[in-house]
């Protein structure tokens, strides 16, 4: 290929960081924005600082929690192959916890016999990982794409319209981010995305002085506010102190989705000590907007070759466990696939 085309990259979650690292690696040119601080979306790690006994502050973190994805799974052979390459890099390790599913959760609890992994030493870690060979800017808020004679055009709201143009823009966000973006260039899409029915979740992270004295560290629920807790350092690679994290369910979660953290943490500080925990010495709460996306559209990617624009992401690929950590990489895999299809068909035709 003579002409190195430049494609942005809309999202640094699994789904944008898979689309942008393939795509690189065929030797296209990568730009990677996202509103966050760091990499990674829904595969995220909150840290933390206790208070001693004096009532100070430590001067480190010393606890934290995978607040988001707890864990991921692989079946297809493409993205086994993509965990050993991280489980050899040493950013992703096999989690083997103590299972509990508790009243009749096994209805409701996916992947009970899959082989579990997470990042280590923290779950952000195969995130970081492959934004290394990426371009990647941070703390940028894409809030408007232009398509122009040139090519694509971002505006930001940190930045106003970058300087940079692009031949290609990829959307790798949630759905209901999407809709405001496509309004314009894309209303068909912007359509589509506005039926994707995303659902949220309320996550509370627990610490503790001592170790809990559950007989398990993964606790699958099946009554009350709860869907899932977990002792955080049961995973490999954790350190610090004892931290528990509760996913509230999707139900619950959405009737209380607009309740005040306080309330909320009250309610499944006491689900949890109803399953036998202790009250915790502090606690922190995380509220999801669009964690998990309800299986329906299984389009695994959408690609417009004549506009050169493209959407990828679990709640395009959310299959029947409604999205993954694999589903959302097999999107980002696939689409940039599809791209490099696109372009080695029209590169000498290309005006460049």
């Amino acid at each position: 290929m003579n002409y190195k085309p430049h494609i942005a990259v809309i999202g640094a979650g699994i789904a944008g960081l898979s689309c942008a690292t393939t795509l690189q690696q065929a030797d296209i040119t990568v730009s990677l924005f996202d509103k966050s601080r760091s990499p990674g979306g829904r595969m995220s790690t909150r840290r933390g600082v206790s208070q001693n006994k004096d009532g100070g502050a430590d001067n480190k973190y010393d606890w934290q929690c995978d607040h988001g994805a707890p864990y991921f799974t692989a079946h297809h052979p493409d993205f086994q192959a993509e965990i050993s390459r991280w489980c050899e890099a040493g950013v992703a390790a096999l989690w083997m916890p103590e299972v509990n599913v508790l009243g009749d959760a096994a209805a409701t609890c996916h992947n009970l016999d899959a082989p579990r992994y997470v990042g280590t030493p923290k779950m952000t870690s195969p995130a970081q990982f492959l934004a290394r060979a990426v371009a990647l800017k941070l703390q940028t808020t894409i809030q408007q794409i232009e398509s122009q004679t040139d090519g694509w055009r971002l505006q930001s709201a940190e930045h106003g319209w970058l300087n940079d143009c692009f031949d290609v823009v990829i959307l790798a966000i949630p759905a209901p981010q999407a809709v405001p973006l496509l309004l314009q260039p894309k209303p068909v899409w912007a359509a589509l995305a506005a039926t994707a029915k995303m659902r949220g979740c309320w996550t509370l992270m627990l610490q503790f002085a001592t170790r809990v004295a559950l007989p398990f560290d993964v606790g699958c629920v099946s009554q009350g506010p709860l869907a899932w807790i977990a002792r955080d350092r049961s995973k490999p690679g954790r350190e610090g102190a004892e931290s528990w994290v509760l996913h509230a369910s999707a139900a619950w979660s959405a009737t209380h989705l607009e309740d005040d953290t306080a309330t909320v943490a009250a309610l499944l500080v006491q689900a949890f000590i109803e399953l036998g925990g202790p009250a915790p010495q502090t606690w922190t709460a995380h509220r999801w907007r669009y964690a998990h996306a309800e299986p329906g559209l299984d389009k695994v990617y959408v690609w417009d070759g004549a506009n050169e624009i493209g959407l990828c992401g679990d709640w395009l690929n959310a299959g029947a466990a409604g999205g993954s950590v694999e589903s959302a990489w097999q999107s980002g895999r696939h689409l940039a696939q599809q791209v490099q299809q696109s372009f080695a068909a029209s590169c000498g035709a290309r005006p460049y």
